[in-house]
């Protein structure tokens, strides 16, 4: 007996993959997918769990920010089958390259936020204990200097 596949449909895929219609819609337009996106009766489109399998590789490749092109590649020689794997290779020591650089950047600017966050910390800190206890800051001018002398900014 043939076995059975389960489909879905666009709004269950949508869910699962938290992906737009529109944004499904047009990855189909792309060329993104590996198998061509079944119709079923009334040609509406019908995914299995190969494609939702499939859309999570392709999201977590763009959210690292693979641009679409080369996300089309990527899914070309995927499709291709065997004896293109040195090209995937390739396609993907590149984009992992990219990610570890855009990695290093943005441990730099969060090595930088968590410092401004210790100097306001401590700025407001020292604001408290220079009222005392009980006592209320002035009022008017609630903004906090973006620098005092000794600290920048």
């Amino acid at each position: 007996m043939a076995e059975v596949t389960a489909t879905l449909s666009i709004g269950q895929v949508a869910e699962r993959t938290g992906l737009s219609v529109h944004a499904l819609r047009f990855y189909e337009q792309q060329g993104v997918f590996v198998s061509p996106v079944r119709r079923g009766p009334g040609g509406r489109r019908s995914y299995t769990e190969d494609d939702v399998d499939w859309l999570g590789v392709c999201i977590i490749l763009r959210a690292s920010g693979m641009p679409l092109p080369a996300l089309r590649r990527y899914a070309d020689l995927v499709r291709e089958g065997a004896g293109n794997e040195e090209e995937r290779l390739e396609l993907l020591r590149e984009h992992h390259g990219q990610v570890t650089t855009q990695l290093g950047r943005l441990t730099q600017c969060l090595d930088l936020i968590t410092f401004k966050v210790g100097v306001y910390e401590d700025l407001l800190e020292q604001d408290r204990r220079a009222a005392g206890p009980g006592r209320r800051r002035p009022s008017g001018g609630g903004d906090v200097p973006a620098s005092r002398p000794g600290t920048s900014a």
